[in-house]
């Protein structure tokens, strides 16, 4: 540590598929965040924080390398390998006396064994404790782990004179969800906060509060955890980060490289160090995460591929609010493959740069579907496509078509009523083919609603957005821009099932 300083302990916590601004920080009212709230009064809140993917294992590897999800093959995948090459920040951790483990999801979805890694590369793992049968899991599709309990027992096994790293993975918000849960435990309609590009009608406020009533259980958990570091004494000594890996599961969302799927909720909190009830409007990035712990720890990131984040230790230990950092212009992202949901396993890659005005997305294969092929197939007939959006005889949805959106009660009611013309809009923004090119006035246009391409007041930023964005991939050694196979996204191997879509020439046109 510098200065020789007592080693903070480092508690991460990451929820999954959390959008910005499902915090009571933020003035949201869906959810009941009381230990989020503690962290972001006691140290730094911050309203622009970004992933660097909208799926959670390219996000997770963002995290835990440091780098781009791009710059890292295999691991920049979804359920792809974790080649071992890619060191990670808890082995640096490990290996200067920190006492690690993890419980929940780590660095996930990966198959990180076939490439000769002895453990997840979030940690050692604590999930042995489960919630009985008898314990108030307040819904179906809530994880049993006992995530507090997990952490107390790693408590109670760290040397006493180690500091430690811990994370904890909630599986929480990730879907599925119970139908009506949000509504069993006296949420209401009234509280549901739908953003714009769904529409504000019962089926999906139903969802919204199922998806909040996850948010609050991570939370509880984390709330539990922050209690056991009080009785312990080490609260004041432990740098807590809440985070989520990506944003929320609902059409034109998770997956997505707009607003809500890679703007997520960030707190972090130092009693000992970082002076409290901050907020920080700074552009950061969780690529930003590995080079800040080790920047606070005073650690060098030995034997890991060179970092591509920046620390933003100096916005922790300022005493300002809003924007501090005049050289935080902008934040990068970017998608490949997402669930297998495309004939020949394709997927549908994206860059993007957000600055603090601007969104601008690059999608590399516009001719493919964004949210996965619309159509299912005949099991009894593989060359017959049946009606195009997967409806059954009734009309309603079942779930053989857009895959790379969650089943969702939202998503089959945008789908079941998509000739609804007050609903048309809506499935049109998640499910139908985009441009090349997208850009998006965030301050005016918060639910990137409006493409403002081909406006000629916007052409000159337009131009320069893209020239960055390019100037930036090119930098980091993108392979899309670089080489030298701009493809090899899509031939990696993947450990999940493979679905049986239609050729391209055989996909319905609108």
């Amino acid at each position: 540590m510098k200065n020789g300083t007592k080693a903070p302990n480092i508690l991460f916590a990451i929820s999954d598929d959390q959008s910005y601004p499902y915090a009571g920080a933020y003035g949201n009212h869906t959810v009941y965040t009381p230990a989020f709230n503690e962290v972001a009064q006691q140290g730094v809140l911050f309203t622009n924080a970004f992933s660097t993917s909208p799926g959670c294992a390219p996000s997770r590897s963002s995290i835990l390398t440091g780098r781009y999800a791009w710059q890292n093959e295999e691991a920049g995948g979804h359920q792809s390998l974790f080649p071992l090459e890619y060191k990670v920040m808890a082995d640096v951790l490990e290996e200067n006396n920190y006492f690690i483990g993890f419980t929940g999801k780590g660095c996930a979805p990966f198959n990180w064994k076939l490439t000769g890694r002895e453990r997840d590369p979030a940690g050692v793992e604590f999930n042995e404790l489960r919630h009985g049968t008898n314990d108030s899991v307040p819904a179906d599709g809530i994880s049993d782990i006992d995530y507090a309990a997990n952490f107390d027992m790693f408590l109670s096994k760290r040397p006493k004179d180690k500091p430690f790293y811990f994370w904890y993975g909630g599986y929480e918000p990730h879907r599925k969800f119970e139908e009506g849960s949000g509504l069993k435990a006296g949420k209401k309609y009234k509280e549901a906060f739908v953003p714009g590009f769904l529409p504000d009608h019962t089926p999906v406020q139903t969802d919204v509060l199922d998806y909040a009533l996850e948010i609050d259980w991570f939370d509880h958990h984390l709330g539990k955890m922050i209690e056991s570091l009080r009785k312990a004494g080490e609260l004041e000594n432990t740098i807590i980060i809440v985070t989520s890996d990506n944003g929320m599961a609902f059409p034109r969302a998770k997956a997505n490289c707009y607003e809500y799927g890679i703007h997520v909720p960030m707190a972090i909190m130092w009693r000992a160090k970082i002076s409290g009830n901050r907020v920080i409007d700074d552009l950061v990035s969780l690529v930003d995460i590995a080079p800040t712990i080790f920047e606070i720890t005073g650690l060098a990131p030995k034997g890991m591929k060179p970092i591509s984040g920046k620390s933003f230790d100096n916005l922790l230990f300022s005493k300002e609010n809003g924007h501090i950092d005049p050289s935080r212009t902008a934040v990068f992202s970017s998608r490949e493959k997402h669930s297998s949901a495309r004939w020949s396993n394709l997927g549908y890659p994206i860059r993007a740069i957000r600055t603090k005005e601007y969104l601008y997305i690059r999608n590399y294969a516009p001719e493919r579907w964004p949210s996965g092929a619309p159509q299912m197939l005949d099991v009894n007939d593989p060359f017959r496509l049946e009606n195009m959006y997967g409806l059954n005889d009734e009309g309603k949805f079942m779930d053989k078509a857009f895959w790379d959106i969650d089943a969702a009660l939202s998503k089959a009611y945008i789908i079941e009523n998509y000739k609804d013309q007050e609903v048309r809009e809506y499935f049109d923004l998640a499910m139908a083919k985009r441009p090349e090119h997208e850009l998006y006035d965030i301050e005016k246009d918060p639910y990137c609603l409006v493409n403002l391409v081909g406006e000629y007041e916007h052409q000159a930023i337009l131009e320069e957005l893209k020239k960055e964005l390019t100037t930036f991939l090119i930098k980091t050694g993108d392979p899309r821009h670089v080489g030298p196979d701009p493809d090899v996204f899509e031939n990696y191997q993947r450990f999940s099932l493979m679905r049986p879509f239609p050729k391209p020439d055989w996909i319905i046109k609108d």
